[in-house]
């Protein structure tokens, strides 16, 4: 029987009997019997899969699921991301990693752990005899969606990996080596599964009887579909892509926030555009988005580290008309005196008064007006309205070659910026239109865990991630080949040698 027991360690009373220790008492204990009985067992069961989105490592950061990690093997390994930064971030931001790279051994154990915690909660739900059938196929939805959600992201980055379902889960073999799981028989059980979610899920919480408010943290019919566009588009099953969409768009649910910046303030993490995100509370259960991303030395965004930034080249990209620039901390006078700012051309040294910025700060995880504790509130958003639109207008193109809708699509996304917008279908062809679209889908969505899976989908990986490499003075070492996916972590290969590196590295 396995138990976990809750104690409290008693106090030595006195130095004379400090070599005999006091018998603890147990205070509660949680066994293969007593677990799983209640509504509020399954509902703490669900709420903890939700918690692992964004929950600490366990070391001595904060180094967090999608409030944290993810962007890491995202972003930073393509032309977007850039940290300062020593070790392990510095060498990804230069798309170099080994085996040991941190970021990329927290990405394989935090998915799992999210993944094993959902086999066990499916495992023992049906063993619930108090809540009634709703509840029950409410509870499943929301923890298949989560499952099904890191199952994506383990395969966009690792490739096959060992597919662990509640049914082994229920009999675990410690001692085997199993072989990985193909991406397509995966993909096959996560269309499965998304597929029922879409089926069960509600459209929102809104009067709903199982949760007592609108809870829109939690997945819906509309995630569900989300998530399942862009399985379909890493498979580019375009038609898919285009019917599903159809969809979304027709729940009448999700609508763009009028204004970019606004968009990412900490209060505004309930807005119409969030198709789902994994939220925190400043106050219960905040995370550290704002001091890994907040600007260095900044007389409002106090004692933050800049650690997570993009590069100039990233940022010099925008025009001057976008106002998603002005979503970063690109020239202010720092609370030293000085001026904090981009290198200036031919002047290696700066002058008098100035700092040259390494990177530049995003406000996306850094509002000003947002949490002042060293914990805060911002929420990560994981499927937002804007990417289905750019979705859609990229299916398109793939069908059809450019046209009207995709060009309409792009500007809906543009407008809002008040970026340059796209001309007439005409002027493109699908080549190119698929390039307005990467670029476009790279200011919008930086930070947001896409940028790798995006290029990579495209075909465009090796050439964009390496023509900046060559414009910082760097190797242009990605080769597709071989980068596509990233090599298994080497603690993983020495507990199961089937996880083959060969040609990964």
């Amino acid at each position: 029987m396995k138990i976990l027991r809750i104690i409290l360690p008693a106090l030595v009373l006195s130095l004379s009997s400090c070599d005999k220790w006091v018998e603890p008492k147990v205070y509660s204990s949680l066994t293969e019997e007593n677990a799983f009985e209640t509504r509020d067992d399954a509902i703490a069961a669900v709420n903890a899969i939700y918690a692992r989105l964004k929950q600490p490592s366990g070391v001595s950061d904060s180094y967090m699921y999608y409030a944290g990690f993810q962007m890491t093997v995202t972003d930073f390994t393509t032309d977007i991301g850039h940290s300062s930064a020593s070790g392990d971030i510095s060498l990804l931001s230069d798309s170099k990693w080994s085996t040991n790279n941190k970021y990329l051994n927290f990405a394989w154990q935090h998915q799992y752990k999210l993944i094993s915690d959902a086999n066990i909660a499916l495992m023992y739900m049906p063993r619930i005899t108090v809540i009634t059938d709703a509840e029950r196929a409410q509870f499943t939805s929301e923890i298949r969606f989560l499952r099904a959600l890191s199952y994506i992201d383990l395969t966009d980055e690792f490739g096959p990996v060992i597919l662990m379902t509640e049914a082994q889960a229920a009999q675990p073999d410690y001692s085997s080596k199993p072989e990985p799981t193909s991406v397509e028989e995966i993909d096959q059980f996560l269309i499965s599964e998304l597929e029922a979610c879409i089926a069960s899920l509600p459209l929102n919480y809104e009067g709903k009887e199982i949760y007592p408010t609108n809870d829109v943290g939690r997945a819906t019919k509309g995630a569900a579909m989300s998530l399942l566009t862009k399985l379909y588009m890493r498979r580019h099953d375009w038609q898919k892509v285009v019917d599903m969409t159809t969809q979304i768009m027709n729940l009448n649910q999700y609508e763009l926030y009028p204004d970019y910046n606004g968009l990412f303030a900490e209060s505004n993490k309930w807005c119409k555009e969030f198709i789902f995100s994994s939220l925190a509370d400043a106050l219960n259960d905040g995370t550290e988005l704002m001091n890994h991303f907040g600007p260095m030395m900044h007389q409002e965004v106090t004692d933050r580290w800049q650690y997570y930034a993009v590069s100039w080249y990233f940022f010099n990209s925008y025009a001057l008309s976008d106002e998603r620039r002005e979503n970063f901390f690109y020239d202010y006078e720092g609370s030293d005196g000085l001026q904090y700012q981009a290198p200036i051309a031919g002047q290696p040294n700066p002058p008098a008064g100035v700092y040259y910025l390494p990177d530049v700060a995003t406000r996306k995880y850094a509002d000003p007006a947002g949490s002042k504790t060293y914990y805060d509130g911002h929420g990560i958003p994981i499927l937002r309205y804007a990417d289905i639109l750019l979705c859609r207008a990229e299916a398109l193109n793939e069908l059809n070659g450019s046209n009207q809708e995709s060009i309409d699509l792009i500007n809906m996304v543009k407008g809002r910026a008040k970026a340059p917008l796209l001309t007439a279908p005409g002027n493109y062809t699908k080549d190119s239109l698929r390039d307005e679209l990467c670029k476009e889908r790279g200011w919008e969505l930086f930070f947001e865990c896409k940028r790798r899976v995006d290029l990579i989908r495209m075909g465009k990986y090796q050439q964009v991630t390496n023509d900046y490499l060559e414009s910082i003075g760097k190797d242009p070492v990605i080769d597709i080949n071989k980068h596509r996916y990233f090599p298994y972590p080497q603690s993983q290969v020495d507990l199961n040698p089937n996880l083959d590196n060969t040609g990964r590295l």
